[in-house]
């Protein structure tokens, strides 16, 4: 009832009222007017690529179904030791601890406001000590805008009572063989909203993808008609790969995944008929509730192994003759195509109930993005 890991979670009243709501005992709230979530920075373009080393067979991206096994697929891969900067990490600590008792101040809409926490339960996904730094992780499977402090701030605060060393906190977000690290400080530790972003760095585990590969999907896949659904609203395609992820685990209702991404419901609307549009989400109406859920397609295409999904989406957006012809246009010129050359494709497309020219230009910024995602997957040699 009071779980409300995004800011858009929260109960109308607390919106309109700037209101929060933190534990402080295990059965007691404080509910204020205080800023609870921070946004995460968007993260920086450049991926540093890793592999999983070859004699590991259980760390595959399609095995990542929990935030322990993505941590330690991210250890396995070097990918720890290079963000933390520090050497012998071993790991140590998760799971559900008392927190003892500490005071901490919040800054509440009149000024400071003095809260103290009394044995509290606090939940920490990992910590990995090394020779210099314990770090703490708090580790999502979803791409959302914000995370909720506490969950970064109340372990921070036990652990540096009972150790010496530093304590790094350390947010891990992962999603199709993408790991998007961001660590953090505290510059007043007794102050809640000090958070200050320290670094922000993104792993990839290479799909050992060529432009020779985009190029034989480019020539030889089919056409298709375009479907009579509403052409894609949504740029960001590892936010439709995670969606399906998440699917993957269960059918969700509009307000499951409207809460879980901490989207709005227009947001919603927007990523289902993407996947929709693809062919890999369907829809049904179950007592009066929309659920959402793999297809057959989707469903195998999350069963494969981590190339062979990223070809098989691939194709899937490159049968769609909008998709097709700017990104022939990319390479064929070398650069980004601008809005103009994308809309009078579009326009020749034949797509499904779109008239007006405004309508036409928002779209064509979703086949920009999900080109740059097809190319950012081509490994440099």
């Amino acid at each position: 009832m009071t779980k409300f890991d995004h800011k858009v979670n929260l109960p109308k009243i607390f919106g309109d009222n700037n209101l929060a709501i933190l534990p402080i005992t295990r059965g007691d709230y404080v509910i204020s007017q205080f800023s609870a979530y921070q946004e995460f920075v968007p993260p920086l373009e450049e991926f540093h690529t890793v592999r999983v080393p070859a004699h590991i067979q259980s760390l595959m991206p399609k095995y990542l179904v929990s935030e322990a096994i993505a941590l330690n697929c991210a250890n396995a891969c070097g990918i720890l030791n290079d963000f933390l900067e520090d050497d012998d990490l071993v790991s140590t600590v998760s799971g559900r601890m008392s927190s003892g008792s500490f005071e901490f101040s919040i800054d509440a809409g009149v000024g400071q406001q003095v809260l103290t926490v009394n044995n509290s339960q606090i939940e920490i996904d990992a910590a990995y000590e090394g020779i210099n730094y314990l770090s703490l992780f708090e580790a999502k499977r979803d791409i959302s805008d914000d995370f909720l402090i506490r969950q970064l701030y109340y372990p921070y605060r036990v652990w540096s009572k009972r150790v010496t060393k530093a304590v790094k906190p350390v947010f891990l977000v992962f999603s199709n063989g993408v790991f998007y690290l961001y660590q953090y400080e505290f510059t007043s530790p007794n102050n809640y909203n000090s958070l200050r972003l320290v670094k922000q760095k993104n792993y990839i585990i290479s799909p050992e993808i060529s432009l020779n590969d985009i190029q034989n999907i480019l020539q030889n896949v089919p056409i298709c008609e375009e479907p009579a659904l509403a052409f894609p609203q949504a740029n960001s395609m590892p936010r439709i790969i995670n969606l399906m992820e998440l699917l993957y685990e269960r059918p969700m209702t509009r307000q499951d995944i409207t809460s879980e991404y901490s989207f709005d419901v227009r947001q919603t609307n927007y990523y289902t008929d993407a996947g929709r549009y693809l062919g890999f989400i369907e829809k049904n109406n179950n007592d009066g509730f929309i659920y959402f859920f793999l297809s057959g397609l989707g469903r195998f295409v999350m069963d494969l192994s981590h190339k062979e999904r990223q070809m098989a989406i691939i194709s899937a957006v490159l049968k769609h003759r909008p998709f097709n012809e700017t990104l022939k246009v990319y390479l064929r010129c070398g650069e980004t195509p601008d809005a103009n050359t994308i809309v009078q494709i579009m326009k020749t497309s034949n797509l499904y109930r779109i008239e007006a020219d405004s309508t036409y230009f928002r779209r064509s910024s979703t086949i920009l993005g999900w080109i740059n995602w097809i190319l950012g997957l081509v490994e440099e040699c």
